[in-house]
C-alpha cells in the first residue's frame, strides 16, 4: 500500500525565533553554515517530536532549511538565475482578524505589506549536480519514527512567469527540450529519495490556480500562449516528472492559491481548471485547499477519477480562529457525496510558513489546528 494518512499536513511550519535570527546572522556573515545548520537540526527536532506528540503518522521538517518553498531548490539548479518579480504579480494582502474581531491587517508591523514572488530566468541548460532534497530527508527519516514526507515545487515555477521569454532561446531554440530537461532533473530528484528510502513525496504547485484568476491569465496571453494550452501542457509537464516512481511511492500534489504573510495570489473554485488538473493528474491523491470562500464548492471534486484519494484542506494557515471539529466533520460529509470518504483525508490548506517570515499566526495558534486535524481524522475515520 502507498503510503496515506487521513491527518496530513503540507509542509511548512512557523520558524522559531531563534532560528529566524540564526539565519540573518548566516546572511550578515556573523556565523558560519555549520552554525545555521546546527540551530536547523535542533529545530527540526523538536517540531517532528511535537508532531510525534499530538499523533501525526505523518511528520516534515517545516521547510526550517529553505527560505521558502521553492527558491532554495531552484536555486540549487545549473543554467537559471533568481531575479526579482513584477509588482503587478503581488499577492493580496490580507484582512486578518483575532478571535475578538479585531482586524489587524493594517497595524503597524503590516503596514505596507507586499509580497512580489521572485521569478525565474533559465539562462542555459537546465541540471542538477547532484540530489537537493535528499540530504535534507535523510536528516529528517533519522530523528522520527514516523513516515518522513518531502516536498518539492513544481517544475511549472521555471516557467510560468514568462513562458518562452524566460527561456534562453540560445540553449532551447526547442522550447520542448526544456520541459525535456525538467523532467529529468526531477525524475533524477525523485529516484535519489526513493534511494535514501522516501516514499511519500509531495509536489506543491499553487501556480495552476493561476489560471482560475483572470489577472494571471492575462499574463500567460501577454507571453503570447494560450492559457488552456499551457495548462494542459503544465499537466503533461508534471506526469513526465512523476513517470518513474517506483511503485510503492506515494506522490501527492498540493494545489493552492498562493500563500505568504497570510496573503494569496489566485481567488475562486477549482472548477475552471478542474478537468485538466483533478481529471489529468497522474498522482496518487490531491491536497487541496478548501478553507474558506475562496476556494469554492466542492463541486469540481467529480473530476477525481476514482481511486485517486482526497485530502481535504479545510483548516486555515491564514488565520488563528479555530475550526469547530463538528464543523469540519460536516464539511467531510459533503465531500464524500464526490469521493468516497475511504478516499478522504483532512489537513491544513496550505503551509504555515511558506515563506520564512510566516503566516500572521501564533505558534500556539498553529499546534492547535494541527491537533485539530488530528482529532478529527480520529473522530472520522478512527486513525490519523
Amino acid at each position: 500500500m502507498k503510503p496515506f494518512f487521513r491527518a496530513d499536513q503540507v509542509g511548512s511550519l512557523l520558524r522559531p525565533p531563534e532560528l529566524i535570527q540564526a539565519r540573518a546572522q548566516h546572511q550578515k556573515g556573523e556565523i558560519k553554515h555549520a552554525a545555521l545548520r546546527s540551530a536547523e537540526d535542533a529545530a527540526i527536532r523538536h517540531i517532528v517530536a511535537e508532531q510525534e506528540r499530538i499523533g501525526y503518522n505523518v511528520v516534515v521538517d517545516g521547510e526550517f532549511r529553505r527560505e521558502n518553498w521553492w527558491i532554495d531548490f531552484v536555486a540549487g539548479l545549473s543554467g537559471v538565475e533568481i531575479r526579482d518579480g513584477d509588482p503587478g504579480q503581488a499577492f493580496v494582502a490580507p484582512s486578518v482578524a483575532d478571535d475578538h474581531g479585531h482586524d489587524h491587517s493594517h497595524d503597524d508591523h503590516d503596514h505596507g505589506w507586499q509580497y512580489v514572488p521572485k521569478n525565474v530566468l533559465t539562462t542555459g541548460r537546465v541540471h542538477a549536480a547532484a540530489p537537493i532534497t535528499a540530504p535534507d530527508f535523510a536528516f529528517l527519516n533519522s530523528v522520527t519514527t514516523r513516515a518522513p514526507k518531502v516536498t518539492l515545487p513544481s517544475p511549472t515555477r521555471l516557467h510560468f512567469h514568462g513562458g518562452r521569454a524566460a527561456v534562453s532561446q540560445q540553449a532551447y531554440p526547442d522550447i520542448e527540450e526544456f520541459f525535456a530537461d525538467l523532467a529529468k532533473v526531477y525524475r533524477a530528484e525523485i529516484a535519489a529519495l526513493e534511494a535514501q528510502g522516501c516514499r511519500y513525496i509531495q509536489i506543491d504547485d499553487p501556480l495552476m490556480t493561476y489560471f482560475i484568476s483572470e489577472r494571471m491569465r492575462a499574463e500567460v496571453v501577454a507571453a503570447g500562449d494560450d492559457p488552456d494550452a499551457r495548462l494542459r501542457r503544465y499537466v503533461d509537464l508534471t506526469n513526465e516528472c512523476i513517470s518513474e516512481r517506483r511503485p510503492d511511492t506515494a506522490i501527492g500534489i498540493h494545489v493552492c492559491r498562493g500563500n505568504s504573510r497570510s496573503g494569496w495570489i489566485a481567488e475562486g473554485g477549482y472548477e475552471r481548471i478542474a478537468e485538466s488538473v483533478l481529471g489529468g493528474l497522474k498522482v496518487d491523491h490531491f491536497l487541496l485547499e478548501y478553507d474558506d470562500e475562496r476556494s469554492g464548492d466542492f463541486e469540481p471534486l467529480r473530476h477525481v477519477p476514482r481511486g485517486v484519494r482526497v485530502v481535504l484542506g479545510l483548516v486555515t494557515t491564514k488565520r488563528g480562529q479555530l475550526e469547530s471539529a463538528d464543523d469540519l466533520m460536516r464539511r467531510i460529509d459533503s465531500a464524500s457525496k464526490l469521493v468516497p470518504r475511504e478516499d478522504l483525508a483532512i489537513s491544513p490548506q496550505c503551509g504555515f510558513a511558506s515563506t520564512v517570515e510566516g503566516n500572521i499566526i501564533t505558534a500556539d495558534d498553529q499546534w492547535r489546528k494541527l491537533a485539530r486535524v488530528v482529532e478529527v481524522a480520529q473522530r472520522v475515520w478512527g486513525q490519523a
